[in-house]
This record gives structure tokens, sequence and C-alpha cells, in this order.
């Protein structure tokens, strides 16, 4: 038997063990009846999620305030402690804004209105804020026209050395689909141009017919979002946004290192065909339009005004009978660009289904052991504000208490199911979705619709930037997992993203929503409710050996022992875990035990964080430092390679193995936490 069959075979015993530990629990009663038809309620679902969306409430507008409010009275009226956590943060809207073509120097120059056709009979239409770019740099530039495909690091390589193309002094033209729109900007910014424009191509978002008629995006659909690179407000890197506190100025923000250096704007398919006709050169490999520059010259005109806006998290409580001090976090943000039917209120709906379920359940006579905060966050949309400043806020207990964190953000846009998450949570999600039937086939679980779908289950990790989870799992380390139903969604961050396409396209019987709510639900409750907490830390010794894998082809003397190494010690101190939980007796030692498996995480954080971003504290899961929608095993190794890529020199590659020694170090402290052993 080979090395590798013999440690597939160990894996697949162990995990069984952990079946068999974790399949039943005292409250298992319980948790049946939560996902249960008597508990649960289409018509409730969408009646929140009606509510929620019924005007657009971006951060910091009385809509959304309003949305707030909503909140805090179903967390009430469903037994919760419920409480406003606020803040006041700096947030920046649209005052001005202007984008005019001159093709050529003798044709007549081209204005574009910039507007999003209102189809449909939504009566709150006309109070969609103007399409921008949060945080964007304000500022008048004017130069010809470059198409920069998906503007990633690669495209605008591209255009510089296989195609020649010049982009200084250029307005950029990108696409969305590919990576974060703030990456977008900061790639066209180091590339030379004085401004970008990113538009929402057919070709990804679009096709024949359009909402209303279908789902797919109108040619005048914008996609709007945040072009901020950092985390939480601005003003405050690292503490919490509360009165009276130290805040940087605008300058000290520019000079971040976060904040966008040049103007952008959002604009339609409609519009970018436009500038595209007039745009003449060579056509990239595999693409449909020249890359130019020019002939053409696009003037772009952005004013944006920045205030310090008041803020409002909504969060709801459930002590622990046997365990206050530990907590189980569940989030969703609620703000939107527009409506938000989808992003975020699909899942602001599936937590207040949840909070309802809960109520039923302790009318039932349900007590969890461990506490359970709902919270439902603002200002994601900015530079998910409301729970950065959360968490810094309460760094220090959170650090010493939070079991896990759950987040859900677009909860339901279609069919399939999706879920990311800290590796020791895989089996515990993957058990849920045995439980819990096919929201869109009735004989079948989502489980079996998962892996039917894929010939086998894929759970994604979280180290991109996308959603809440970030603060908690990079910055403080905390276990979490995401889950969604559906995936991208033509109409993202527009102001077709309304009831009506979520009660046509995306969930038209809410049975999604429900199913999500049941899933998510169920991974809590066995969280809260556990005696020991159903953390499997052989998934992610595994899942680190696959990465560190990766890193043997490197080349250039790097040495990934030390990595290997220290991950065959985080394997042997999970599989002695397995031994301990079956003979273990006692209110102390489960206590011990648990904390153990809650601080390993915490383990693989470092105080110094990565190298230039120092916030990130995570040394497994971070961002990518190119696409903050990219999810990176050892984000700092990652860093340093593509460092040593560009300047191949010594120092370059030595960092490289600096590196993936302090990588190597977190993995030793978490399998010290693990066996609960002083050196």
């Amino acid at each position: 038997m080979s090395k590798s069959t013999a440690l597939a075979f160990v894996i697949v015993a162990l995990s069984y063990s952990f079946f068999l530990l974790f399949s039943a629990s005292p409250k298992h009663h319980y948790h049946a009846l939560f996902i249960s038809s008597s508990f649960s309620d289409n018509a409730s679902v969408a009646l929140n999620l009606r509510t929620l969306t019924r005007r657009p409430h971006v951060a910091g507008t009385v809509a959304n305030a309003e949305a707030a409010e909503y909140v805090r009275s179903v967390f009430t009226s469903s037994a919760l402690k419920a409480h406003v956590v606020a803040y006041h943060v700096s947030l920046t809207y649209p005052l001005h804004r202007s984008l005019v073509l001159t093709p050529t120097e003798s044709a007549t120059p081209i204005t574009f209105e910039l507007e999003q056709e209102q189809v449909g009979d939504n009566p709150y239409a006309d109070e969609v804020m103007p399409t921008f770019h949060g945080y964007a740099k304000s500022g008048n530039v004017s130069g010809p026209v470059v198409y920069a495909n998906y503007g990633r690091v690669e495209d605008f390589l591209r255009l510089k050395k296989e195609m020649g193309v010049n982009v200084s002094g250029s307005v950029v033209i990108a696409r969305y689909g590919q990576i974060y729109r703030g990456d977008i900007v900061q790639n066209a910014y180091e590339a030379g141009a004085v401004g970008v424009v990113i538009y929402t191509d057919k070709r990804d978002y679009g096709g024949d017919e359009w909402f209303p008629a279908s789902k797919w995006m109108p040619p005048s659909g914008v996609q709007v979002g945040t072009v901020y690179n950092g985390l939480g407000d601005p003003t405050t890197p690292g503490w919490a946004s509360v009165d009276g506190c130290e805040r940087l100025s605008d300058e000290a923000v520019e000079l971040s290192g976060d904040a966008p250096l040049i103007p952008s704007l959002p604009v339609s398919a409609a519009d970018a065909e436009v500038i595209l006709k007039t745009v003449v050169g060579d056509v990239a490999d595999g693409d449909v339009y020249p890359v130019g520059p020019g002939p053409g010259i696009l003037n772009l005109n952005y004013t944006g005004e920045t205030v310090i806006a008041k803020i409002e998290n909504v969060i709801g409580v459930i002590e622990g009978e046997e365990e206050p001090d530990r907590y189980v976090i569940l989030g969703n943000h609620r703000d939107a660009w527009t409506f938000g039917a989808v992003d975020p209120n699909s899942g602001t709906a599936v937590l207040l289904e949840i909070a309802q379920r809960l109520d039923k359940l302790q009318k039932r006579g349900w007590k969890p052991r461990r506490t359970i905060i709902l919270c439902n966050w603002d200002a994601e949309e900015y530079a998910l504000v409301g729970s950065t400043e959360w968490v810094e806020d309460n760094r220090e207990m959170l650090s010493s208490r939070a079991v896990a964190y759950m987040n859900v953000d677009c909860a339901v846009s279609g069919p399939g199911f999706h879920a990311s998450a800290t590796p020791q949570l895989d089996e515990l999600i993957k058990l849920a979705a045995q439980e819990v039937q096919d929201p869109d086939n009735a004989t079948q679980t989502i489980y079996d619709s998962w892996i039917g779908s894929r010939n086998s289950v894929v759970i994604g990790r979280l180290g991109g930037g996308g959603s809440d989870y970030a603060s908690f799992v990079q910055h403080v380390g905390v276990p979490a997992v995401d889950m969604l139903f559906g995936g991208g969604y033509p109409v993202y961050h527009s102001m077709y993203d309304d009831f009506t396409w979520m009660e046509k396209f995306g969930d038209p019987m809410f049975q999604r929503h429900v199913a999500m709510a049941s899933v998510f639900g169920l991974v809590a409750l066995r969280l809260a409710d556990e005696e020991i907490l159903p953390f499997n830390y052989i998934s992610y010794a595994s899942e680190l050996k696959k990465s560190a894998e990766d890193l043997e082809k490197l080349g250039h003397s790097i040495d990934v022992y030390p990595l290997i190494k220290s991950i065959e010690d985080l394997s042997t101190a999970a599989e002695g875990i397995i031994t301990e939980k079956e003979g273990i007796k006692g209110a102390l030692k489960v206590r011990e035990l648990n904390d153990r498996l809650m601080m390993a995480e915490r383990a693989l954080t470092d105080r110094d964080g990565l190298s230039e971003r120092p916030w990130y504290k995570h040394l497994v899961y971070g961002p990518s430092k190119y696409d903050d929608y990219g999810s990176k095993s050892f984000p700092g190794v990652d860093d340093a390679i593509e460092n040593a890529k560009k300047l191949n020199t010594k120092a370059s590659w030595e960092n490289v193995q600096h590196q993936i020694w302090r990588v190597s170090r977190a993995i030793r402290q978490a399998s010290l936490v693990l066996k609960g052993e002083l050196r």
C-alpha cells in the first residue's frame, strides 16, 4: 500500500468516526423540528423580502435606517434580545458625473446620459441613486481610449508586451467579470492610465431578451459598487469608528495605498458599445474588440461627496444556557446599492426566517448550550464597513469567545448549492446538507444534488474579501462558513435586482430561501448545541498539504520541507483529537478540549500580519494582492512569489523562503494548541 493510499484510508476512517460522534445530538429532536416543514414558512420569507426591498436603501440613507428598524422589530418579536450598534463612518455619494466621447477631431462629441432605463412598474425606481463607484476619486480627465479586457494584471501585460500598446495617459475601458473592480482601477493606475470606465458586457451578463422578459441585464443596466481596496472605514484603519475617535485626514487616506488614485465610472453595455466602436488597432487573441489607443478621446468627469454618516448594525442575542460566554455568530448585511433583492436581502430574509424558527424552538423548550448572536450588518457594500468596525470594536472578546462565524450574503439567486468555509467545518456542512431536502428536487437532499452536479463535493475557501466573513477569518482567526444558492447573476448591483426579479427568476416559490434557512440554521444549531465542538482538523491538514505540494515546483532552491513537516504535525494532532473525543469525561475536560478546538484557528494568525498588508493577520487564508475577490492559500507566500517573479533577485527569492517559514511556524503553533501542550 502506497503512502498516499494509506493516508486516504486513514482520512476516510477518521471522517467516519467523526460522523458517528456527531450525527446525533442530545438536542437532535429540536434540530429535526427546526428543519421540518411545520417550522418553515415560504410566505413569511417572501413578505420579509418584499418589505426589505420596497425602496432602494444605500448605507447612510433614511430608507436603510427604516430597514434596520424592521430587522430589529422582527428580532424582538422573535424573542431575541435586540439592540442597535451605531458607528459614524466615512461614506461617499455622487455629486456630479459626466462622460463625453469625441470619436475623432472633426466629429461631434457624444455625451452619455449615464442612466438606467426604468422597466416594469416599480414605483420607487426614481429613488435609485445615480450610478457611481463608492470611494471613487474625484477628477476631470481626458485621454485616448484603451480597451483592457477584464483589467487583470495579465491583460495589461499583454497590452504592453505582446501588443505594444502604451496605456500611459489613456482612459481605460474594461469589462466586469473576473476580478474585483477596485483592482481593475489599481491595475489601470499602475499601467499609467488617467481614468477608468468599467462596463457590463453582454457576453457576461446579457442575452437576446432581458429583464423583465428574462433574467438578463437590460442594455442600459449598470453594475455599481465600491472601488476601495481596504476593509472598514478608510479613516479608522484598524480601530472602530466610535464617537470621538481618531480619524485619518483625506490626504492620509489617499496615501494609505487602498484608496483609488484615478477617477472611475461604471457604465452600461449600451454606452460601452458606442465607445468601443470608435476604438481601432489590433484585437487580442480570443477577444472581439480592438484595443486602441483611440483615436477617440474620452472625457471622464466625476465629483463625489465624502461625509461622516451614521450606520447601524442590528444585533439579536439568544443567551446560551451552559456556555453563555461562547458565541456562535450568524451574519448578513442589509444595505444595498439599489433594491437588493438578491444582494443582500435574500440573505436578510433567510436570517429573519432563522430568527423566527428559533423563537418557535424556544417555545417548545429548547435552549442553546452556547450563545447564538444574529448580526445584520450595515455598509457592507462600501468596504465591509459595518462588520469590520464591529469586529475591531470587539476584537479581544471575539478572540477569546467566538466559536464560529456563519455568513450569508447573496443567499439565493438561482439553483445549485455552494459553500465555502475554513476546512475544519467541511464535514459539518456536508452532514447538514444530507438532512435538508433539495428545493429543486423533492427526491433528493441538498447533498445529493451538490455531489451530483460535480461528481464530488467542492467546498471553497474564505481567502477573498467578498463578504462579511473577511474580518472574522482574516483579522481575528475565527472559523467561518459562507453559503448560497445560485452564484453570479446578471442584474448584480443594478436597479433591476428587485423583488420582481427574485419572484420571476431567482426563487419563484421561495423554496430555496426556506432550504437555505434550514441548512444554514442546522449548522448553527450543531455548533451551538453539540457538547464537543464538531470541528475536524483532519480536513484542514489535508487541505494544507495540497497547497504545500503546489509550492514544491518553485525551484530557486526553495525548501518546502518545513511547511510539509508542520502540516504532518497538525495531522497527527488532529488524529489525536478524534481518539481523545471518544473517551472524554467531565465538564471541565470537555470545556478544555473545546477551547483547543476553537483556538487552533487563532494560532494561524500572526500579530504582524501579511507583509505590506498588516491588517490581514491570517497566514493561510487571505485575499490575493491583485484580486480582492481571489482566495489564496498562504497569501504572504503568494505575494512574495509574484514579487520574486518580477524582480528575480536573490533577495526576493529569499523572502519567499522566509514567508514559507512564517506559515510553517503558525501551523506548528496550531498543532500545539490542538494537543494542549506547553513546550
